[in-house]
């Protein structure tokens, strides 16, 4: 199992989000603020994000942050088909995660390659993710779940195997401390440090402030 693991989320990926310590969560609305929000959020310091797929032009807007922004580690969020995962591997994400643990998803993420984080919140999720071969999880939803709490007692069956996770929903700057300080924890996501209202009033000075103070924060914590 363990080469299988090793495959579902490449260790250059890992070692990237996990340097980051962040995932910036975007929802983009219209095309022409892909790469002005990629380039506040790496101007504060922020190289990695999750493009959900809940808008029409998603694709659209990660072709042109791949293209204008390419230090930017793109992954993809809401990935919730075997059709969005060909889509998001064809367009050359870096990776991908979903809300959920679907094995059919997993599998077709396996088979193109791309590195994928399920979905958990339960025994029984980690338990279908690790037989998948899956070894980086996403705690979701992390707060409203029990928060670190929850996540240290539920994963302590399963900490030999080594598995590290990426919180979100309800992470924040007040929050974010209890999770980085885990060795659980690789990195954490969030929408609050480019909250959609902050991307359609094109307010990149905040969002550079706000991935600032996440990656101030997160040096402290790491150093």
């Amino acid at each position: 199992m363990q080469p299988i693991a090793q495959r579902a989320m490449a260790p250059e990926i890992i070692r990237r989000i996990d340097d980051c310590g962040i995932i910036a969560v975007l929802v983009i609305d219209e095309l022409k603020h892909a790469v002005p929000v990629a380039q506040a959020l790496l101007k504060g310091g922020v190289d990695a994000i999750e493009l959900t797929l809940r808008t029409p032009v998603a694709m659209d807007a990660a072709r042109l942050i791949k293209k204008e922004v390419p230090e930017i580690n793109l992954g993809f969020g809401t990935v919730l088909t075997v059709d969005q995962v060909k889509a998001v591997a064809d367009l050359g994400a870096d990776f991908a995660v979903s809300p959920g643990c679907n094995p059919k998803v997993i599998a077709a993420a396996y088979k193109q390659g791309l590195s994928f984080a399920p979905g958990i919140m339960t025994p029984s999720d980690i338990e279908v993710a690790v037989e998948q071969g899956c070894r980086v999880l996403k705690y979701f939803p992390a707060e409203t779940s029990g928060g670190m709490e929850h996540l240290t007692n539920m994963v302590a069956p399963y900490q030999y195997l080594g598995l590290t996770f990426i919180p979100l929903g309800g992470c924040n700057i007040n929050n974010a401390p209890s999770y980085l300080e885990s060795s659980l924890i690789t990195a954490i996501g969030g929408s609050w440090v480019a909250k959609r209202p902050l991307i359609q009033a094109e307010d990149w000075d905040t969002i550079t402030n706000n991935a600032r103070e996440i990656r101030d924060l997160i040096s402290k914590i790491r150093k």
